[in-house]
């Protein structure tokens, strides 16, 4: 390939490249699955919480994690990346069949339930986190994402992170033998 046809970046492709599957726009609508899912679940787990010691703080993650989804459509907009709907269906489907998880009840939440929820959460934002953390490493090849914008959003999931961690291990004390064992 010639030099200007690795290098010209337009709409998420590399111009003069063949026609074919666009490997920014996969990797975007594949975060934009899991970001499907996770609203869901964090959605879900703030309304299971609401009135509790935990409440106000997951209800703040979940917000945030709604607007960290907004901010990704926003940048698949800006880079001419299309929506697949399929994926964000996967991405629904996929948090529909975490609530089938094994928690010793048939049909009610136990303690358990929400450890496994908390991790779950934190394992999405530590893969938004690497979402984060790749485009900015490629942001100086792509004029529409916003250096600044990412880092933003990457000081956002470190602080979800933080709290996160901190609900998960009083959940997990709590389910798992309460006494402090640090």
């Amino acid at each position: 390939m010639s030099d200007a046809s690795t290098e010209t970046i337009t709409g998420g492709r590399v111009a003069g490249a063949h026609a074919g599957p666009d490997p920014l726009g996969i990797y975007l609508n594949d975060h934009l699955a899991g970001s499907t899912a996770g609203l869901r679940l964090a959605r879900r787990t703030a309304t299971a919480h609401r009135g509790t010691p935990s409440g106000d703080a997951l209800a703040r993650v979940a917000s945030e994690i709604a607007e960290d989804r907004d901010a990704l459509l926003d940048l698949m907009r800006a880079l001419g990346v299309p929506e697949r709907k399929y994926k964000i269906a996967a991405g629904w489907a996929a948090e529909m069949a975490g609530r089938m998880k094994s928690n010793g009840r048939l049909v009610r939440r136990s303690s358990l339930s929400t450890v496994i929820e908390l991790e779950t959460l934190r394992i999405g934002v530590a893969g938004k986190s690497a979402a984060w953390h790749t485009l900015r490493a490629v942001a100086d090849r792509y004029d529409q994402i916003d250096q600044a914008r990412l880092d933003v959003l990457l000081d956002r999931a470190r602080r979800q992170a933080e709290v996160l961690d901190e609900l998960r291990v009083t959940a997990a004390r709590a389910v798992f033998g309460g006494a402090d064992r640090t």
